[in-house]
C-alpha cells in the first residue's frame, strides 16, 4: 500500500480544490414527507415516496438507495405514453439542481422496494438510506400508511 506523505497529500488536496469539479453536497439535502403504503405480503414489491430538496448552491446527485426491508431497492420511474400505455423502469441517477426538488410520488419517480424481507404493515416504519455522489448518505425513517393511502396526509 502506498503511503501518502503530508506534502503529497497537500498537493493532491490543492489540485482537487482547483480542478473546477464540484462534488454534490449531500449535507445540503433535506428529505420531507416520506411515506409508503402497506403491502399485501412479500410477493409484490412495495414503494416509498418523498420529496428530496437541494438547499445548496451546487447540484446534487442521488446515486442509490438501500434498506434492510428489501433486497433490491431502486429508484424507478413510471411513465404513460400518448396512447395511454404505462411503463416503469429504473431511473438511474437523479440530479437535483440547486434550489430544486425531486418529487418521489405515485405515478412518477418512486423508491421501488423489490424482494421484500417482511410485509409492510400499516403503523410500522422502516429505515431507508439515500446515497449521493459525494459519498454522503441520508437515513430516513419511512412511516407505512394504509394500503389505500394517497400521501403523507392520508
Amino acid at each position: 500500500m502506498t503511503k501518502l506523505t503530508l506534502p503529497l497529500l497537500a498537493t493532491l488536496t490543492a489540485l482537487a480544490l482547483t480542478s473546477g469539479v464540484a462534488l454534490a453536497g449531500s449535507e445540503d439535502v433535506v428529505v420531507e414527507n416520506a411515506w409508503a403504503r402497506a403491502s399485501i405480503g412479500v410477493n409484490r414489491p412495495g414503494a416509498a415516496y418523498m420529496t428530496i430538496r437541494n438547499t445548496g448552491d451546487e447540484a446534487v446527485t442521488l446515486t442509490g438507495i438501500s434498506t434492510p426491508l428489501a433486497m433490491m431497492p431502486e429508484i424507478h420511474e413510471s411513465k404513460t405514453n400518448a396512447e395511454g400505455v404505462s411503463s416503469m423502469a429504473p431511473a438511474g441517477e437523479i440530479a437535483i439542481a440547486p434550489g430544486e426538488a425531486a418529487e418521489l410520488e405515485p405515478g412518477g419517480l418512486h423508491a421501488m422496494l423489490m424482494q421484500l424481507q417482511k410485509p409492510m404493515t400499516e403503523g410500522d416504519s422502516f429505515p431507508l438510506t439515500l446515497s449521493f455522489s459525494d459519498g454522503g448518505d441520508i437515513a430516513v425513517d419511512v412511516p407505512i400508511l394504509g394500503i389505500a393511502a394517497r400521501g403523507p396526509d392520508g
